[in-house]
């Protein structure tokens, strides 16, 4: 027996093989017997890696890479094994180090500084499956350190055989992303295999190196431009055209001549070519960088009109998705496509329906907002859940852009998302509440529809079993607290607030109910015991509901004719009396004060607030109940000052904060924030707070668990309660709460004249009018009927939704496009001053490595040459030769006299491109 921990003989006689393996796992079911039995697995993998004999090792480390892969099972501890292997003799072994390698290695491993050595070594190996090892393992784990050391081994193999030659090739943009010094030694010889015309396989391998170097830089690849036109004229590889079509799109937008070149052998190809793969990048190619050639536009958009009729769904989605792309510049082509596009969106494939939607948004404008959203309502209702939230997400996004410049009805748009929380299956409650609190802080005049749509949530109390949309009954308590005076009846907001069935929300909705009860409480307050008195001393920010009232042009002028359909059209004389105003407080009272105990702070505080105002309120206006001769004096009441006060705290509007407030707020000087928390420890150590008090500013989650599912159910079939139906659960429920409500007016205000946007009557031939809207969508002009000038919209910055979006070039990029640019513009004073490690080493390292370099460099400056656009046939390249080998010390000379500057030095773009 073997000492330590190895495995004994038998152990390695009987040792289990792979396939063992695999057959053991399937053997068990998924759970407690297949982790156990993996669990064993394991420890014998681990004592069998420890076995001085190769196979034993080698199988081991097998089993332990498939467990990996498959299971996620950690086998960092197992890196020097693989190591060990990579150095085996045998070839299969050192493909299972390879691989391990490749799979578990990370670059923060020590165990990476053995493997420079046999790397390099079998980089060098007469052997080439060995060579195609280390090329594919360097590939996945390359440091700058690999890089830096192994740059002169894979020069050498840049013009070696076909076979190590392209995976030599697809090796390089890894080692020029980790250590760009390396384009200096490279780059030349890279250019000329753009010329191996002979093997498909490396001339696939080059281009595919510079279609990835280009997506990042293009400008850097400018020079090059006659080798890929070469291409894109004679390749018969469809691949390789695909590569080179991609790169010529990046080069196209940087120079006008280089299009009108290359525009018509890219038609070419699209009419010639059967394959679906190269007409389809030949149409992206055009729609996305020869959109100016109309000739070109038209052909694209033929071939998309016929993907688009294929019976293939996957044809049927990219002609979607060039429809999508061709749509910013040439709208005309998704017009004369309107049909399919439109039925594609009930399609059966979700992909397809996503694309159409996509191409609908695409035409929105403010001119047909308002129809296409109403037949886009439509086709959500009757959809799936998961497409009918991909619909109102895309409304919600379109109809927001820049600051909602589409829309020019605002209380149309309000109407809308009310609407939206009404849909069964709508889960979008965080951007509808967003939108709805934003619209009220930038837009002042629809502000009434807003409390007008707030109250109708809130009374439904259907909707309160819904979690999807909790944060919506959110928004819609604090725009009716935040602007009740805006309201008909503050007392029927003030019943949706306190109603019964909102212990169904959650503690963070919940106190957002509270805090906007507390507003309601104090307008109702002041409105009855200051009737004189605006709710600013200095201003009268609510509105007074007195005949003949007008507001100046800046306070949103209500003149006696808008006095009859505002929001606002209760009398004030009529509605506060003193009876209503008891009863309200008792209300209050009667609701809140089991709240007052709660274990949320948040509840806790606010309900203590409101209680407070409350209790003092009515303990005041009792004692003078029985004493009309002093009601005179009101204003002199307690209530009355403190209600003044807060009042006038709350007159102030919010508005929207600008994305660079922040940054505008000076720094206090002396001030030293720590870098962690650390100290708290010892500063809180005597402070316990227990689990049930204890409170976090983590959002809640509001998902339904599996337990939740009968709940649930409910929940959804309330959700789907029309409105009518609503009102009567809510008049029932009245009758059996009469506690905890005001007593009601039979002769109630209509809650909104507005027409839904989700009307039942209007669902029908959606096909139709969206295909008919679609003419429409083109003719820029405005409605003869909308006469309505768009409010004003509060706008801090622009675009101040949308992310920040810095696109932000990686340094390594950076220096690549540099070396780049030295190379192809022949800066050889540049090249040999950096005069990279790896060179030195490869010198050193080889006397046939230092021949290579000699050859790469007249490989450069014949590449040099052509790329100023001098092309010359082959015959005449050794006379020339010589002529640049006389003046090339003189060249540089010159070049180190008057210094180096790439800047100044202009890329110049060979003849043929004019």
């Amino acid at each position: 027996m073997s000492g330590g921990g190895g495995p004994s003989l038998m152990d390695s006689l009987f040792q289990r093989t792979l396939d063992d393996l695999i057959k053991g796992i399937r053997l068990h079911l998924p759970g407690a017997a297949q982790s156990s039995f993996i669990s064993k697995s394991l420890d014998e993998i681990r004592r069998e890696i420890k076995s001085t004999d190769s196979q034993t090792k080698a199988t081991a480390l097998q089993k332990l890479t498939y467990l990996h892969s498959l299971h996620g099972i950690d086998m960092s501890w197992a890196a020097f094994h693989a190591v060990e292997l990579t150095s085996s003799p045998s070839f299969l072994h050192k493909k299972t180090g390879y691989l391990a390698a490749s799979l578990s290695f990370r670059p923060s491993m020590d165990v990476l500084l053995l493997l420079t050595n046999q790397l390099r070594k079998d980089l060098s190996s007469t052997n080439q499956h060995e060579v195609s090892l280390a090329l594919e393992c360097l590939s996945v784990i390359c440091t700058p350190d690999f890089a830096r050391d192994l740059t002169p081994d894979i020069f050498t193999l840049l013009s070696g055989k076909n076979f190590i030659r392209k995976k030599a090739i697809a090796c390089l943009l890894m080692v020029f992303s980790q250590y760009p010094d390396a384009v200096r030694v490279c780059f030349k010889r890279l250019v000329d295999n753009l010329e191996s015309a002979d093997n498909a396989q490396t001339l696939a391998a080059t281009v595919g190196v510079f279609c990835e170097l280009a997506s990042k830089e293009p400008r850097s690849y400018l020079p090059l431009a006659p080798e890929f036109y070469r291409i894109l004229v004679d390749s018969r590889n469809n691949w390789v055209l695909i590569k080179v079509l991609k790169i010529f799109a990046h080069l196209a937008k940087l120079e006008p001549r280089l299009a009108k070149k290359v525009v018509e052998p890219i038609c070419d190809h699209m009419k010639r070519s059967e394959a679906k793969s190269l007409v389809f990048e030949c149409v992206r190619a055009i729609v996305s960088s020869f959109y100016e050639f109309e000739f070109a536009v038209k052909l694209a958009v033929a071939k998309i009109r016929e993907f688009l009729l294929d019976s293939d769904l996957n044809l049927r989605y990219l002609g979607l998705q060039g429809l999508l792309l061709v749509a910013p510049n040439h709208l005309w082509a998704v017009l004369e496509n309107k049909e399919v596009v439109i039925k594609s969106l009930s399609d059966v494939d979700r992909n397809i329906k996503l694309e159409a939607l996509r191409l609908v948004m695409s035409m929105v404008s403010d001119d047909n907002v308002v129809e296409i959203c109403r037949v886009l309502i439509g086709y959500a209702l009757k959809s799936d859940p998961e497409f009918c939230n991909e619909i109102l997400r895309s409304m919600l996004s379109t109809c927001s852009r820049n600051v909602y410049e589409i829309v020019i009805d605002f209380d149309w748009y309000v109407s809308l998302l009310a609407e939206m929380a009404r849909i069964p299956h709508c889960q979008n409650g965080e951007e509808i509440e967003f939108q709805l609190i934003d619209i009220g802080m930038r837009v002042k005049d629809v502000r009434p529809e807003l409390v007008r749509a707030g109250r109708d949530l809130l009374i439904d109390p259907a909707l309160l079993g819904n979690p999807f949309i909790h944060r919506i009954l959110s928004a819609a308590a604090w725009v009716s607290g935040e602007y009740v005076k805006f309201s008909r009846n503050p007392f029927e907001i003030m019943e949706a607030l306190l109603q019964p069935r909102t212990n169904l929300l959650p503690p963070s909705i919940r106190s957002v109910y509270i805090h906007s009860t507390f507003k309601v409480l104090s307008f109702c307050l002041h409105s009855f015991l200051l009737p004189g008195k605006g709710v600013n001393s200095s201003r009268s920010n609510f509105v007074d509901i007195e005949p003949g009232f007008t507001y100046s042009e800046s306070e949103q002028e209500f003149t006696e004719t808008d006095h009859a359909t505002s929001s606002s059209g209760f009398n004030k004389r009529d509605t506060f009396t003193q009876e209503a105003v008891v009863n309200m407080l008792t209300l209050v009272i009667t609701s809140l004060t089991p709240l007052a105990e709660s274990h949320d702070v948040e509840i806790q505080e606010r309900v203590r607030n409101v209680l407070g105002l409350a209790q003092l309120a009515q303990q005041e206006i009792s004692c003078n109940h029985d004493q009309k001769e002093k009601m005179v004096d009101k204003v002199d009441l307690k209530t009355s000052i403190i209600i003044r006060l807060i009042n006038d705290a709350l007159s102030e509007d919010f508005g929207p904060v600008s994305l660079s407030a922040q940054e505008r707020v000076p720094v206090p000087n002396g001030l030293v924030l720590e870098e962690n928390l650390s100290k708290l420890d010892s500063i809180c150590a005597d402070v316990q707070l227990s689990i049930s008090e204890s409170f976090s500013l983590v959002k809640p989650i509001l998902l339904p668990t599996d337990g939740d599912s009968v709940s649930n159910q409910q929940n959804e079939e309330d959700s789907e309660t029309s409105p009518a139906e609503s009102m009567s659960l809510l008049a029932e429920h009245r009758k059996r709460h009469g506690l905890f409500y005001l007593p009601s007016d039979h002769n109630k205000n209509a809650s909104s004249s507005f027409p839904p946007a989700n009307d039942p009557n209007q669902r029908d031939n959606d096909v139709e009018d969206l295909v008919k809207l679609t003419d429409e969508s083109l003719v820029l002009k405005r409605k003869p009927g909308s006469n309505r000038p768009r409010p004003v919209v509060v706008k801090l910055d622009e675009g101040e939704r949308l992310p920040i979006t810095v696109k932000k070039t990686d340094e390594n990029d950076d220096l690549i496009s540099g070396a780049v640019r030295d190379v192809l513009l022949g800066n050889e004073a540049s090249l040999h001053s950096s005069n990279p490690s790896g060179r030195r080493k490869g010198e050193s390292h080889s006397k046939d490595k230092v021949e290579n370099f000699e050859t790469g460099n007249s490989s450069k400056r014949r590449s040099k040459h052509r790329n100023h656009g001098k092309y010359v046939e082959d015959k005449e390249e050794n006379s020339e030769k010589s002529k640049k080998k006389s003046g090339g010390r003189h060249k540089a000379r010159r070049r180190a006299d008057g210094g180096i500057d790439v800047a100044v030095q202009k890329q110049v773009i060979p003849d043929f491109l004019l």
